[in-house]
């Protein structure tokens, strides 16, 4: 009988355990798409103000050492 609540309590504590970490898990998740949204958004900024500049600026760029 001893043995059934002793294990029976590990169970719950690894169960508790996993749902912590399934948890965070998914905060950081939620976090990191939050953050691609925002890379996104500000490429896109960037780029509308690319759009005034004249053709050709930046074609030619020497990256020779």
């Amino acid at each position: 009988m001893i043995e059934s609540i002793a294990a029976a309590f590990v169970a719950a504590q690894a169960s508790q355990l996993q749902m912590a970490m399934a948890a965070k898990m998914m905060k950081m998740n939620a976090d990191a798409s939050a953050d691609a949204a925002k890379l996104i958004e500000a490429a896109s900024r960037n780029l509308d103000s690319l759009a005034n500049v004249a053709s050709g600026i930046g074609g030619n760029l020497n990256i020779s050492v």
